[in-house]
């Protein structure tokens, strides 16, 4: 399996992820997305017309939706990546893969405006990252309430991935993670996974924290 990858590139950190946590193996192929804008070249267009990153080859099949990508690696390598448990899990799981578009909007497009200076509209960006992250946070307490850490059962799942990325990087856009509890004590789990690899820009320093407590705070 062949990965169109970018280092920087959230989405396609996900991807890397979410193969490293099942134990598949991808053939990564650098693309210069900035400066170069090498995703928007000849090569790539011909592979996904739409111009984005990741895309992921194999065989003859070739997805270009980082969701997408998640439940193919885990469909093929690690099934039990997948929330299929019941009706109900796989409801939610497919709620929170479209959900973390979102999240990909908001706070991504934070973040590129602050890191690569794209337009766009900073305060909105902002505005629509927050309200989703007290959505995202207001889900993970009532997971918790049910005796679950993660977003759709007691386990991670493909849409744990999908979401976590652009959260852990928030703070890149200029949107603060510390008024949300759930969610770092999410990201810790997540962190703590076997298998877990890291990506340039998500940083430790909220670990050196003490224990974030839900009790004490208000979502």
């Amino acid at each position: 399996m062949k990965l169109y990858d970018y280092i920087l590139s959230p989405s396609c950190y996900k991807v890397r992820l979410m193969a490293a946590l099942a134990g598949a193996t991808l053939d990564l192929r650098a693309v210069d997305f900035h400066p170069g804008g090498e995703h928007r070249g000849p090569e790539l267009l011909s592979l996904n017309p739409g111009g984005s990153i990741p895309i992921l080859v194999d065989g003859d099949l070739i997805l270009t939706e980082s969701a997408a990508i998640l439940v193919y690696l885990a469909a093929k390598a690690a099934p039990e990546w997948l929330g299929r448990a019941s009706a109900e899990d796989a409801a939610r799981e497919q709620q929170w893969l479209s959900f973390s578009g979102r999240l990909t909007t908001s706070l991504g497009g934070a973040r590129l405006h602050e890191m690569l200076l794209r337009p766009g509209d900073l305060a909105a960006l902002q505005a629509a990252g927050i309200a989703a992250l007290r959505e995202l946070e207001a889900g993970l307490v009532e997971q918790r309430l049910r005796g679950r850490n993660f977003l759709v059962s007691d386990r991670p799942t493909v849409a744990d991935i999908a979401c976590f990325p652009y959260v852990a990087l928030a703070p890149d856009g200029g949107v603060s993670l510390d008024p949300y509890p759930a969610i770092r004590l999410w990201s810790r789990a997540l962190r703590a996974l076997p298998g877990f690899i890291e990506m340039p820009g998500i940083h430790r320093l909220h670990e050196l924290k003490p224990e974030p407590n839900l009790e004490q705070s208000e979502v």
